[in-house]
């Protein structure tokens, strides 16, 4: 499946603290809980969990949220198919970057064990 410049741009556009609750619902619905959330997402941006509620307060862009983020050096081992795209085929590299987060998530709701999520 190829995505479109409009598709980036809406991800783009999109805020981090509008998806934050739906990544909350759908960890704590499979068991999981939000520290482990926030471990995954500390893994892969380097944000502190301070860091991570004032992203949510400023309501800021994924944009701006993985302008800011240090994208772990083991990122790129992050594959598989998320929202019908295969993760490691896209092109633009913040749409890449925002499914790796939702991968990791998904992950996580499927009770994957955390060593195997954080690739360790």
């Amino acid at each position: 499946m190829k995505a479109t410049p409009e598709h980036h741009q809406r991800i783009a556009n999109m805020t981090f603290a509008s998806v934050y609750p739906h990544y909350v619902t759908k960890v704590e619905k499979k068991g999981r809980s939000t520290t482990e959330l926030h471990q995954v997402i500390t893994w892969l941006t380097g944000f502190t969990e301070k860091d991570i509620q004032s992203l949510i307060d400023e309501k800021v862009t994924f944009e701006v949220f993985f302008e800011k983020a240090k994208l772990h050096p083991n990122a790129h081992l992050i594959k598989g198919v998320i929202c019908g795209y295969r993760i490691e085929e896209i092109d633009n590299p913040l749409t890449q970057q925002v499914r790796y987060l939702d991968k990791l998530v998904d992950e996580l709701a499927k009770g994957r064990k955390m060593e195997k999520i954080l690739r360790s």
